[in-house]
């Protein structure tokens, strides 16, 4: 039965339980070899193309309202196989300037390797990225909310000007999750995910995907079947099953962080606090347009005078690095996610030593914001 309900869809999308026994529950299928005579393609799991591995592709292609999927080994698989597999050497990309550490490290030392040129942009402006198009230029790159101080770049827009100068997209969607953004509806042409994040949801997961058309899903699948970065049937099999509850574990993280966030602006110790839920968000009217689902889990903030001493005095919250689990985790991107990048650049975009990132769970609000008030005092 198709359905346009998300919370459908999580349960029901990708998952055709068990054909033989009639079970509720997909089984899972851990074969790395299978009978070829017969078939259109042989079945492998670095084809991508094992049951497991299409279920998983299938319901979060659902999610995303997308045609076709790809589910990879991490996040960071998923986003350098999509870049590659649609640019080549003499090439040239766009990605704003505020992006997630590890995917801004990969940019900066091994596109030039391969010969490919990029220009690094503001992403709050999108007029930004038409004045950095060259005539080689091939994908423009965008990740919003961004990680970790929650910018908001117009999708619809940054989508219409590469459209109009006949250049893909790729977005990075995991801070906003398929429940509370969809970037293909508004003309992007690839997602991409860290799944270990909200897709996987309980911290005990590895995974990626890129969600978009068939035909370019199926040129990134070229690429991906050479570099390999596929995942096993067991941790699709729990991928599977970690999406049945997306919908509610992301709903009650919105509610969570929207709580907490409106706490943090009341307390003295507390500098900026970063999230789009917020009136005073400079992309707060383009997140209720965008982020039709909520405005996401994540929060930063910068706690003065010491925030280690803050993060240290937490009880409930614990210091952990990653995010989007079911408990609610902290940590300093200038120590963590950010670590990589050069002080000045990570001054630039707003990465300051005493900002921390916060990734609310799924606990008692009251709870949190009572933890939050006894680490401050």
């Amino acid at each position: 039965m198709h359905s346009s309900s998300k919370l459908t869809q999580s349960v029901h999308a990708g998952s055709p339980g068990d054909p033989q026994f009639n079970g509720t529950v997909t089984p899972v299928y851990p074969s790395s070899a299978y009978d070829y005579e017969g078939v259109p393609t042989s079945l492998y799991p670095r084809y991508f193309n094992t049951p497991n591995q299409k279920n998983v592709a299938e319901k979060l292609a659902a999610l995303e309202n997308a045609e076709d999927g790809i589910i990879f080994s991490s996040g960071m698989a998923a986003i350098m196989t999509a870049i590659f597999a649609v640019m080549k050497k003499g090439d040239h990309a766009i990605f704003q300037n505020d992006l997630y550490g590890g995917t801004f490290h990969a940019v900066i030392t091994e596109l030039p390797r391969y010969g490919m040129e990029y220009t690094l942009v503001d992403g709050q402006v999108a007029a930004n990225f038409e004045k950095a198009i060259r005539p080689e230029t091939k994908l423009i790159y965008i990740e919003t909310p961004s990680n970790p101080t929650l910018t908001l770049t117009d999708i619809k827009a940054v989508a219409d000007i590469a459209r109009k100068h006949g250049i893909l997209t790729l977005i990075d969607n995991t801070f906003a999750s398929p429940v509370n953004q969809n970037p293909i509806d508004l003309g992007i042409d690839m997602v991409a995910h860290s799944g270990t994040k909200y897709i996987g949801g309980h911290s005990d997961i590895c995974c990626g995907a890129v969600l978009t058309s068939k035909a370019l899903a199926q040129q990134i699948w070229k690429s991906a079947i050479n570099y390999g970065g596929s995942l096993d049937a067991h941790t699709c099999w729990l991928v599977e099953r970690s999406l049945k509850t997306i919908v509610l574990r992301v709903r009650q993280q919105n509610l969570n962080a929207q709580a907490i966030a409106e706490f943090l602006t009341t307390d003295p110790h507390i500098g900026k606090v970063y999230y789009p839920g917020l009136v005073t968000h400079p992309g707060h009217a383009l997140a209720k347009t965008q982020m039709p689902g909520g405005f996401g889990g994540m929060l930063s903030f910068e706690v003065n005078p010491d925030a280690h001493l803050f993060m240290s005095r937490l009880k409930l919250i614990k210091r952990a690095i990653s995010l989007g689990g079911v408990e609610s985790t902290i940590t300093s991107p200038v120590k963590t996610s950010h670590s990589k990048m050069d002080a000045a650049t990570r001054k630039a975009i707003g990465v300051t030593d005493n900002l921390v990132r916060l990734s609310v769970g799924i606990e008692e609000t009251e709870d949190l914001i009572n933890d939050i008030k006894q680490a401050l005092a």
